[in-house]
């Protein structure tokens, strides 16, 4: 099990916009940036909340991809 918490943070202004979660929680984080560009009484906007979710999602496929790759066998020249 992986306990590595995600932090994303946006500061406009005077305001900070500072988002927790861990990798099973990544839907419920892309909905609350949808709840916040929602809210009237904040100045996040559906801008902040489409460049805050392209990096969620940008950031579950990069640690999806292996780190590393190991050659085949067939990769290698003989």
């Amino acid at each position: 099990m992986n306990d590595d918490i995600n932090v994303l943070a946006l500061v406009k202004g005077k305001e900070r916009y500072i988002l927790l979660y861990d990798d099973s929680q990544q839907a419920e984080a892309l909905r609350m940036l949808g709840r916040h560009a929602a809210n009237p009484e904040l100045s996040f906007s559906w801008y902040d909340a489409a460049v805050l979710g392209k990096k969620i999602r940008n950031e579950a496929t990069s640690r999806n991809k292996s780190r590393f790759t190991i050659p085949q066998s067939s990769d290698v020249d003989e």
